[in-house]
Formats: C-alpha cells, structure tokens, sequence
C-alpha cells in the first residue's frame, strides 16, 4: 500500500526553524546588548520562554482534542469567538506574512551588496528589482507544489544552520566567565549606553522582549499546515522539536557572545552584528561565511513564508472567511489566485522603498502586532475549550498563553496596536464578500466590532497624518 503524501515530520520541524530563523538572529546579540545586560537578558528568555512554551502546549493540545478543527489557528480563533474572529486571526497571519518579506528583502540585498555594491543599502532601484524576480520565482516554485516547495525549504534550513553552529562553537571556545558575570545587571552600561541614566531590570527586561518575540514568529507553521501533514501526530511533535531547536540556538547564539565582548561592543557592533561580532574573533573570514549564511537564512525563511501566507488564505476560504477563489487550488494543489494576489501586494509594497526610508519599520511593527493578536485569540481558545471540559491544567496553561501575548501587546505599546487596524479596512470588505457567497449574515455584534476597527483606523491614519504616531 502506497503511503500518504504529505510533509513528513522532519519537513514541518525544518519548515518551523526555517520560517522563525530568518534575519533576527544574525542582529540579535547587538539588540539585546542594547536593551540589556546579561542577566535581565536571561530573565527575558525565560520570561519569553514560559509564554511561547505555553503557546506551543496550547496548540499541540487544540490539535489533538479539536483535530476536526484542521484550520490550525484560523479554526481555534472562529471556535473561540465566531467567523469574524476567524477571520480577523487569519487576516493578521497573511498580513504579518507577507509584511514580513518586505523586511527579508530589504535585509537580504542590504547583504548582497557586502559583496556587490550596487545593491549597498537594500533599498535602491536595483535592489528592488531583484526584489521583485525573487517573489515570483518563489511563488512559481509554491506553485509547483507545497510538499515540493518543503522538500527544498529542508535542504535549505541544513545550509543555513552550519554557519550558525560554527558561530555558537566559536564563541564557546572563546567565552570568559568573567567577561559574562562582568557588570551582570547594567550598572556599568548604564553609564556607557544611556548617558548615565539608570535603567531598572525590568525596564531591561521589557526591551528585549520584543526582540525575542519577533524572532520566534513561526513557531506556529506546522499548526498552519497540518492538514497536509503525513500524520496528525506529525505537525505536534514537529511543533515541540522546532521549539527545542530555536531556543537552543537562539540562546547560545545571543547570550554567548556576552562572554566574549562586553556590553557595551557589542551594542556598538554595526549590523549583522553576528558576522562582524565573528570578523573580531576570527577575522574576515567568519564575516564573509556568516554573511553567506544570512542570505541563505533570508532566502529559507522567504521561502517559508511564501508558502504560509497562502495556505493561511486557504484554510480562510475554507472556513467561509474569504471568498472562495482565495482557496482555489491548481492541479499541484496550489493556491495560484492567492499567490497572484499575495505576489502582487508584495510587489507593490517594494516600490515604496524608494519614497520612504521607513518601509522596513512599517512592516516590521505591523507583522509582529499581528501576530501577537492571533497568537492571543489562541490562549482565548484554549482556555474557552478547556473550561467547557473542566480541564483545569489545561485551562491554566491557556491563561499563561493568552495573558503572554496580551502583555507583549502592552508592551510593543499602543501605536502598533492601532496600526494594524488600518490593514483590516480592506479586508472587512473580503469579509463581506465572504458571508454574502456563503449567506451568512453579519450579526449585530460583529457589526459593532467592524465598526470600532474602522473607527480605530480612521483615527489611527490622523494622527500618522498630525506626525503623533511615527513609523520610525
């Protein structure tokens, strides 16, 4: 008997590494030394740890009691509150996706013009074309199939982890217990990096939160694609595998270097911070590799997140979200109207790299408060079904989840918040299209929800208009 097609569970765990491990972690060590010192540094690992932990219990538990719900979070967020939660949920995840790439193509060809200069900087006419050749060439290849598409984001995750484990190796053999235990708490840096302002430890703590959430943005990929997996089973413990393997490499790779050079070096290091961070210990060498190994990284996790935003939109389309031709699949079982469509915003988005030098910002604040907002309406989820089942430790853990991300949301602050309002105007309108191709018909509450986004938005877009809220 001829087995299942589908991504096996090797494929889901590298498509979760890849998706998560794309240009964070070649800047993270300079950030975190930034915002803080080794030991609130710590603190804010384990304090993210616990949170996406939790994130990941609450949805391999979903899976596994809900398994009819086969739309991962999209299903989670409908069941939890109704369609326009659905909705809203995987609206946010393709928004977050495809945003998200316009920051992997400008940190990509800021990378290749290391090498060749007329592409120095990533946001030149240049830049933005190959750009543009690089989003379709990776949506013809989504196009040709999504397990195809894997098969290869595999091989690439292998290619880019090497100069990541040559970089943890080094910087073990080279670390100081002294330099790391060395003002632990930032008494030292307070005075070198803020001008002799003291910064408490959870001030410290609270800036790098942000950092480390974004890099764990992904995490949730085989939930995304579990119906294509070759077992259920398979997408749940892939979750658990990637979330092992992106905590040890991100930990090692951020907290180790705090062993080799002080705080204070490493928040002046220039970006990629990881390749010169190396080019100090080694020499040029390790800078040339590990920027090899950034676009490798970019182009993986680009990859990746071609493939989820569109099965986003399929599993949408699925659940009566989004008219149906977003979920129309070819004969490979590809979303082609979806990729067009995905294809075409991200083309457009690219060309204002050349008005604005904010564009970058614009999609990174955007992506993440996204995000955030469909990883909480999962811990809502979570604790809704486990309450209906009293399963208490459930329960608790889906308090952990929802209030984690609710804190991150808090935390990244009010502005990013309402600017993802703005990017449901046009999506309430596919909405609408949705519920009059399937007769459902717009309960007076969600009524009332649209209509206090809008008004969020239409706020949101005076004061951006006033310069209250900057994108900078």
């Amino acid at each position: 008997m001829a087995s299942k097609k589908g991504i096996s569970k090797w494929g889901l765990t590298a498509l979760i590494v890849s998706s998560s491990i794309g240009t964070g972690i070649f800047g993270i060590t300079s950030d975190l030394a930034q915002a803080a010192a080794t030991g609130p540094a710590l603190l804010a690992w384990l304090f993210c740890g616990i949170g996406i932990y939790a994130l990941v219990l609450s949805l391999n538990n979903l899976a596994k009691k809900r398994p009819e719900l086969t739309s991962g979070i999209v299903g989670y967020a409908k069941a939890a509150l109704g369609p326009l939660s659905g909705f809203i949920s995987g609206w946010g995840y393709w928004l977050s996706a495809w945003l998200g790439n316009i920051a992997f193509a400008t940190m990509l060809m800021s990378a290749v013009g290391s090498f060749i200069p007329l592409f120095k900087g990533g946001q030149n006419l240049p830049s933005i074309i190959v750009a543009i050749i690089l989003v379709w060439l990776l949506a013809w290849l989504v196009n040709q199939g999504v397990e195809s598409a894997s098969f290869v984001n595999m091989i690439v995750t292998v290619c880019k982890l090497i100069p990541l484990l040559v970089f943890v190796i080094i910087m073990g053999l080279s670390f100081k217990m002294g330099v790391f235990t060395a003002d632990f708490w930032g008494n030292m840096a307070n005075n070198l990096l803020h001008g002799g302002k003291t910064v408490s430890v959870f001030e410290q703590m609270k800036q790098s939160v942000m950092i480390i959430m974004w890099v764990f943005i992904g995490i949730e990929g085989a939930n995304v694609l579990a119906n294509r997996a070759k077992k259920p089973s398979d997408a749940q413990k892939a979750t658990i595998m990637g979330l092992a393997t992106l905590i040890l490499i991100y930990v090692f790779a951020s907290m180790l270097p705090y062993g080799v050079l002080t705080q204070s070096q490493l928040a002046h290091m220039s970006q990629p911070a990881m390749a010169n961070i190396l080019q100090t210990v080694v020499g040029s060498w390790g800078r040339i590799m590990l920027n090899v190994g950034l676009i490798i990284s970019t182009l993986g996790a680009w990859l990746s997140w071609t493939l989820l935003p569109v099965e986003t939109t399929v599993l949408m389309a699925k659940e009566q979200t989004l008219p149906s031709y977003w979920g129309k699949l070819n004969a490979k079982k590809s979303p082609t109207i979806s990729l067009i469509i995905t294809g075409g915003m991200q083309t457009l988005f690219l060309f204002t790299l050349l008005a604005t030098k904010y564009a970058y910002n614009f999609a990174y604040t955007l992506a993440t408060a996204a995000i955030l907002l469909c990883y909480l309406l999962v811990g809502v989820y979570q604790m809704k079904y486990s309450y209906q089942q009293r399963d208490w430790w459930q329960f608790i853990i889906g308090i952990i989840a929802a209030g984690f991300q609710l804190l991150a949301m808090v935390l990244a602050g009010w502005q990013q918040v309402l600017l993802t309002s703005i990017a449901y105007l046009p999506g309430f309108c596919f909405y609408a299209l949705a519920c009059k191709e399937y007769g459902h018909k717009i309960t007076k509450i969600e009524k009332l929800v649209m209509t206090l986004v809008v008004f969020l938005a239409l706020i949101t877009i005076g004061l951006l208009i006033k310069g209250v809220i900057k994108i900078n």
